[in-house]
């Protein structure tokens, strides 16, 4: 304890702290002066004053110099300059690390967003010595159309980066020797590893607990990034939850779904939260249906076995497009850190009524011929039953029941060997009171609302529809668009998501992640209609291989008042 007169102390005499100090002003006991007392004490809510780089005097706020924080700074730089970042790639013999893990890898390496000290480790259990990997990945390497300069001399540093182990996924034994293996390349510096499962979700509990148990790093930081499906329904969800959690604490799992580090994710954030004209418009007010779509222009080709296992509203539905339109409807979040923005997720999904039968219409796609050209069915592929009952497409109508969504339908639509390959959100606004332009001007406004449009697929834009007045003497409108087109505005390549999810993952960042209790209410919403299909064995309603779906998406979408997205535009 010290203690300075009241009304003779010198600012300069106050000590320097170490820890957070009360200041006290208070009268002698001999009753004559005043004195200034310190404590080490932290008053109950009490806030530290303190700010980067500075002190703050008790008494007059004035800022006193201190070298604490700049010594803590070079502290930490010194550390991360001696770390070494080490990547596992678990799966590294299959389609998904060859054509996107490694390729994004290079990609970050590329733009200098690795660190100095890195190294990648494939690990499967194929036969394969490291330049036999380094073959196998430098077919899919690419630079960027704008960035080409010693793109050759880029790819054979990286190359030089990654090595190869062959093990089991469930041989302790074998990351035992993986570990001895990284710590020689880490060379006695401080060691952060990231695992990445581009396996199957039957090898997942074994590669985790033993990734844990004999190649975690003792010195730094370990974290896992597991690929979807995460389970079949709430309870498989749950259990693969629980099995993980006995060798990894939540902040150190990362549930990867690449869509959703697509820039459509981010672009609705910014155009939400960083412009004053859509955020009063965004509620049941105004808005008169959403619409969120994902087709797929192509089929199964050669890929059925695991969709046949899971289907459309699992893959797509349940992953992709629930935890967009928890982002689309969640209220302002405190932050953009990644816990105030899951947050406001978990409330939304917690909010949404559970589908039944009457809430959907699935298809299943057919084979046809056009021309000269023959499409195959979804059986008639070879890693599928012949009397598969999985859908390959699906349409969903949910509802929110809070006070900001009440009675507004978000309608769900995803399909695989559709029309068009697309991925957007439509917002269809309320028409306009009054309706003064009506039909005896030419204009229908029931049937040409507002509509805003976020597209990341076929040309990532988002657009604006308006009315406006036709020049002339007449007083018909029309419909026209107030368009961002990305690739007009911003001509350089953009990031692939899983670049973003990746660089995401070494620095702890969990925005773009799927939190456990998201998981959770997400599975709450669709595991009660995947067990009424499943118990009723649900026939799909066939639909032709290139077609727009089944028709029933059409009368599915009139029960609620939804006006199907046109496709042309």
């Amino acid at each position: 304890m010290a203690a300075f007169s009241c009304s003779s102390f010198d600012h300069e005499t106050i000590p320097a702290r170490t820890s957070f100090t009360t200041w006290t002003c208070q009268r002698s006991k001999n009753g004559g002066k005043f004195e200034l007392k310190a404590s080490n004490v932290r008053p109950a809510g009490a806030i530290s004053l303190q700010t980067e780089g500075t002190r703050t005097h008790p008494l007059t706020a004035n800022p006193v110099k201190t070298r604490e924080k700049e010594s803590s700074l070079a502290f930490r730089e010194s550390r991360e300059e001696e770390s070494t970042l080490s990547i596992v790639v678990l799966g590294a013999s299959g389609d998904l690390a060859r054509n996107k893990i490694f390729p994004a890898l290079f990609a970050l390496f590329y733009e200098d967003h690795l660190p100095e000290n890195f190294m990648i480790f494939g690990y499967a259990r194929s036969t394969m010595t490291h330049d036999e990997l380094r073959k196998s990945i430098s077919k899919n390497l690419t630079c960027r159309i704008d960035k080409r300069e010693n793109c050759s001399e880029k790819m054979d540093q990286f190359l030089k980066r990654c090595f190869y182990h062959s093990g089991q996924y469930s041989s302790e034994e074998h990351f035992l020797e993986l570990d001895k293996i990284l710590k020689e390349k880490e060379a006695g510096r401080r060691s952060n590893r990231l695992y990445y499962l581009a396996t199957p979700p039957s090898l997942f509990v074994d590669a985790v607990r033993c990734a844990r148990r004999r190649a975690s790093s003792l010195s730094g930081w370990t974290r896992v990034i597991v690929e979807k499906p995460f389970g079949r329904d709430l309870e498989s969800s749950r259990g693969l939850t629980r099995s993980l959690r006995q060798y990894l604490s939540e902040d150190e799992i990362f549930r990867i779904d690449h869509h959703l580090g697509e820039e459509l994710f981010e672009n609705l954030l910014a155009l939400r939260f960083s412009n004053l004209v859509f955020e009063p418009l965004w509620s049941r007010n105004y808005i008169r249906n959403v619409q969120l779509i994902f087709s797929d222009d192509l089929g199964m080709e050669g890929q059925g076995r695991y969709f046949d296992d899971y289907g459309i509203i699992r893959d797509i539905l349940q992953n992709h497009l629930i935890h967009l339109l928890a982002l689309f409807a969640m209220e302002t979040p405190v932050s953009l850190d990644a816990e105030d923005i899951r947050n406001e997720k978990v409330k939304v999904l917690r909010s949404i009524k559970p589908l039944g039968l009457q809430d959907v219409v699935v298809g299943q796609y057919k084979g046809c011929s056009e021309g000269n050209a023959s499409y195959p069915a979804y059986t008639d592929d070879p890693t599928v039953s012949k009397n598969s009952l999985t859908p390959t497409f699906a349409a969903a109508t949910l509802f929110i029941n809070n006070a900001r969504w009440d009675g507004v339908p978000f309608m769900m639509i995803a399909g695989k060997a559709l029309q068009s390959k697309r991925a957007e959100i439509r917002v269809q606004f309320r028409h306009v009171p009054g309706n003064l332009y009506n039909r005896n001007s030419g204009t229908d406004l029931d049937k040409a609302t507002n509509e805003l449009v976020i597209r990341v697929q076929p040309d990532e834009a988002i657009y604006l529809k308006i009315n406006n007045k036709v020049p002339g003497l007449g007083k018909r409108l029309d419909c026209s668009d107030l368009n961002l087109l990305f690739k007009t505005r911003y001509p350089s390549e953009g990031p692939d998501a899983y670049e973003r999810l990746l660089l995401d993952a070494t620095k702890g960042e969990h925005r773009l992640f799927i939190r456990s209790d998201e998981l959770d209410a997400a599975w709450a919403v669709f595991t009660p209609l995947l067990k009424e299909l499943e118990r009723r064995k649900v026939q799909p309603e066939l639909y032709p291989y290139g077609s727009e779906g089944p028709v029933g998406v059409h009368y599915l979408a009139a029960r609620h008042n939804v006006r199907c997205a046109d496709f042309s535009n």
